[in-house]
């Protein structure tokens, strides 16, 4: 499998990006993951980096994005911290992932039974932690439809909760971003936001928050991935 380089970055459009996603996390599930020479990367990366795409994960050690989306060194930006929330230096970093490092499409990841979001339905305040909650604390109220137990011992509500934080999250970085909405308004960076299953490996992605504008004809170039 061929490492990315800055040509064949150039030729995946968003739209492949997201296909080559979908395409990798499939390959997870069905435990037909690529056969990489790592070593090989590691020489093909030395002298730069050109990733197809951006994920913003929870630093949870199930929800590793290289693994997830069978993706080799190289291939994508792995931003991760608890609950998956958008702050200044997510942003940051997504920024210079697209505008500066080329990359076509940022899924924001959400996952199943979260720490973090158990942690903000129950309102756990603890240090620094405290304030990362307070990211989450609004999509606890934004959820409406369950009215027992609005604790993490109801699996319903936590999951219900997480859902409207991604949703939230992919939101919060085009209100907050400029820069990613003029390039995602152009067409040139695509986004998503999507829930991992802890229990099976598969991804769900939330199709309704997909931003995608083909401005550009998809290249005929092959791109192996």
């Amino acid at each position: 499998m061929k490492t990315l380089n800055k040509l064949s970055q150039a030729n995946i459009s968003p739209k492949k990006a997201l296909e080559l996603l979908k395409a990798g996390n499939t390959r997870f599930v069905d435990n037909l993951r690529v056969n990489r020479n790592l070593l090989q990367m590691v020489n093909d990366t030395s002298d730069g980096q050109w990733p197809m795409a951006a994920i913003v994960s929870c630093m949870d050690s199930r929800t590793s994005a290289e693994l997830i989306f069978d993706q080799g060194l190289g291939d994508i930006f792995s931003i991760r911290l608890a609950g998956a929330v958008i702050s200044d230096n997510v942003l940051g970093s997504l920024e210079y992932a697209c505008k500066v490092a080329g990359s076509k499409f940022i899924v924001v990841l959400g996952h199943t039974k979260c720490g973090a979001v158990k942690g903000a339905c129950d309102t756990v305040e603890m240090g620094n932690l405290t304030g990362l909650l307070n990211k989450i604390t609004p999509a606890v109220f934004a959820e409406k439809s369950v009215k027992e137990d609005r604790t993490s011992h109801n699996s319903k509500f936590v999951e219900a909760v997480n859902k409207i934080h991604v949703e939230r999250s992919v939101q919060a970085i085009m209100e907050q971003s400029n820069i990613l909405r003029d390039m995602i308004q152009k067409g040139e960076v695509g986004i998503i936001g999507a829930i991992y299953d802890v229990e099976t490996g598969i991804v769900s992605f939330m199709e309704h928050t997909l931003i995608l504008e083909n401005n550009k004809p998809e290249e005929a170039t092959a791109v192996a991935v």
